[in-house]
């Protein structure tokens, strides 16, 4: 029988007939594929080769429901008859059950496998034929329920059509618009589907059939006679808007297009009637597994292009010896893969091992060391194959690389790689801080946060993550930090050194100290000062109270500067004959602008807190506010207008109190 319809219902030649007969002996190894090569030629080789290759993958899994499954079966057949041969040797097998079967799995089989494999090929026929045969023993009760409904009303439902079709037959003519109409009876598998779907009887099916107007029309006049034809019809029968599908002016994304409209026929009967043009309906009908495409799911134009030549020649029914031409490199996009279970996964192709197993899970991921393919022992940077059986080896030890990121291909599992080393360095960043903190203590110094932070990038380092990272792989000596800290820490002291407290009566009151002379040549900033052009310079925003110089611009102008300055050495240097010494005199202007540089751990609700110590002094404006989180912790600026060094002061020792803030300076 398989013969049979390989030959008349589907088309092919002397070859797969060929294949058909040798497979027997070819599985038993009565025959040697050298023989066949030599007897029978390479294109037999290639069938009988490519079923048993089907066959031994086909043995790795039950999921047969699954899509993957179909794909992949597709994707591992390089000759199409491999495929079509499959198709008719289920489509004989359901053909002799007489009887409910012991085993269910066979017609299971069909209606998820091998039904779905025909539609992709365009065999519409015999994937009615599987679904119904499958339904009549999986479902056997609403099989005959339906058939007897069918058969019953067959006569009726024939008399319905002609007299539904005659008066549109006469009114299309009168128009002269040329066409042909024709019906199409759902099938019994189809039906059933749609008495669920709904949770009706069958006498609630309103499309029992469907009623097709196809127009010979040139393409520039076919948007306009298909809404003519629709005129005609719902003139005539009374329409349901609410069904109306105007794929026509908007077609579908696979290119379908038509007009589908349900109306109210004779005896008050519910008929759907769909209108296209000779065209629309060769795309249709000829398209990539019509009702698979029908459901929106588009296949790579060159998979459309394939498959559509495929099925063209299927039903020209031409020598089957040009079926040699398509190898099969559908999906050369992806890779099907399956797990120990048997449950098969879809990756893109060029997705390794590590991709794998983070698919599986972070934790599997996380800990890989490498993959067993069917059963050999390969690294985790390799890449995956359709059909390969992949078991994931981990170790408690391993930990994940920043080089994975190179090693993935997939971005699910670069963002999981991502994820694990942003934790992997929070933990390593606390470790290291213990161990600093340990070592310190050990030196008999007191950690302080502040400076720390002053040394770190000092030491070349942009991200407190990459200092710690270095500590725990040791490639920077805490020795070497300690030493780093202690130049810091005591170059900041000397220069808070005091001058030894003098008695006061060492002093003498000398009236015209408060006011330099004029050989001074001193600068006295106040804010009744006139007639002198200046201004506070930006770069280190001086105060009322801080330590200033003055320094004369090209234009003029004076800037004034605080001694501590950035640019101050090198104003000094390259500049020092623009110096002015400068002081302040009075009381300062109203306020002041400066930015202090904060850095704490990472928490919403130390911002609150250090903007709310600011928001309560009525002396204290926050003028704006920038933040900026890595790692854990948190760094930004903070732009206050004060009046006077003492208040700055004030405000500092304030904030450094805030719990978790870890430094805070002006800057």
């Amino acid at each position: 029988m398989i013969e049979q319809i390989v030959r008349e219902e589907i088309g092919l030649g002397d070859d797969s007939i060929t294949a058909i007969r040798l497979r027997s002996a070819y599985e038993q190894g009565e025959i040697t594929i050298e023989e066949v090569r030599e007897r029978y030629g390479e294109s037999v080789v290639a069938i009988l080769e490519g079923l048993k290759r089907i066959d031994d993958l086909y043995k790795k899994t039950p999921v047969v429901e699954s899509e993957n499954f179909r794909n992949l079966l597709l994707s591992f057949a390089e000759d199409m008859r491999v495929v079509l041969i499959m198709i008719a040797d289920r489509v004989a097998m359901m053909r002799q059950l007489k009887e409910k079967p012991s085993s269910m799995k066979e017609v299971e089989e069909a209606a998820y496998l091998y039904a779905p494999l025909a539609h992709k090929l365009g065999l519409y026929r015999l994937k009615s034929e599987l679904e119904d045969l499958s339904l009549k023993f999986l479902e056997h009760d609403a099989y005959y329920h339906i058939k007897e409904k069918l058969n019953a009303t067959k006569q009726a439902r024939d008399q319905y059509v002609e007299n539904f079709i005659e008066p549109i037959k006469k009114r299309l003519q009168e128009a002269g618009i040329k066409f042909h109409i024709k019906g199409r009876t759902k099938s019994i598998h189809s039906i059933w589907q749609k008495m669920k779907k709904q949770k009706c009887a069958f006498e609630g099916i309103y499309d029992l059939f469907a009623i097709r107007v196809i127009i010979d029309a040139p393409e520039e006049k076919e948007k306009m006679l298909c809404w003519q034809a629709y005129s005609i019809v719902t003139d005539m029968y009374q329409p349901n808007p609410k069904r109306l599908r105007d794929w026509l002016s908007v077609p579908k994304s696979n290119g379908y297009e038509s007009l589908h409209i349900t109306v109210i026929g004779p005896e008050q009967k519910w008929v759907e009637v769909q209108i296209r043009t000779e065209r629309m309906d060769d795309i249709a009908e000829r398209g990539v597994a019509a009702h698979w495409r029908y459901k929106g799911v588009k296949g790579a134009s060159g998979l459309d292009e394939w498959l559509n030549n495929i099925r063209t020649i299927l039903e020209a029914n031409d020598d089957m010896q040009v079926m040699d031409q398509f190898k099969m490199d559908l999906y050369e996009d992806e890779v099907y893969v399956f797990t120990p279970k048997g449950d098969l996964i879809k990756f893109p192709k060029g997705a390794t091992v590590l991709d794998f197993a983070y698919r599986i899970h972070s934790k599997v991921g996380n800990c890989c060391i490498g993959a067993k393919i069917n059963n050999k022992a390969v690294p985790i940077r390799e890449k995956l194959k359709s059909g390969d059986l992949i078991e994931i080896m981990t170790s408690a030890t391993q930990k994940p690389k920043r080089d994975w990121l190179n090693v993935v291909f997939t971005s699910r599992a670069k963002s999981k790689i991502r994820l694990a080393l942003k934790e992997t360095q929070i933990k390593d960043g606390l470790f290291a801080k213990e161990m600093l903190e340990r070592r310190f203590k050990n030196r008999k110094l007191e950690l302080e946060e502040s400076i720390l932070a002053r040394v770190i990038p000092k030491m070349g380092y942009k991200e407190v993550s990459d200092f710690y990272r270095d500590i725990i792989d040791g490639n920077v000596d805490v020795n070497t930090i300690i030493e780093r800290y202690l130049e810091v820490k005591n170059r900041e002291s000397n220069t808070l050194v005091e001058t030894p407290v003098r008695s006061a009566g060492e002093y003498e009151f000398n009236e015209h100290s408060r006011t330099p002379s004029i050989g001074d040549d001193v600068l006295v900033i106040d804010q009744n000062l006139k007639g002198v052009d200046y201004q506070l310079s930006r770069c280190c925003q001086p105060i009322y109270g801080d330590s200033i110089f003055g320094f004369v611009t090209v234009s003029g102008g004076i800037r004034i500067h605080r001694e501590d300055c950035p640019n101050a050495p090198e104003l000094r240097k390259r500049f020092g004959y623009r110096i002015v010494k400068a002081r302040w005199s009075g009381k300062g202007a109203s306020q002041y602008s400066i930015t202090l540089r904060v850095v704490g751990v990472d928490d919403l609700g130390i911002v609150n807190n250090m903007t709310s110590i600011i928001s309560k002094d009525e002396k204290l404006v926050l003028r704006g506010i920038s933040i900026d989180s890595h790692d854990g912790l948190f760094s930004g600026n903070l732009t206050v207008m004060l009046d006077d060094t003492s208040r700055l002061e004030t405000l500092l020792r304030k904030l450094r109190n805030v719990k978790g803030v870890k430094s805070i300076e002006r800057i």
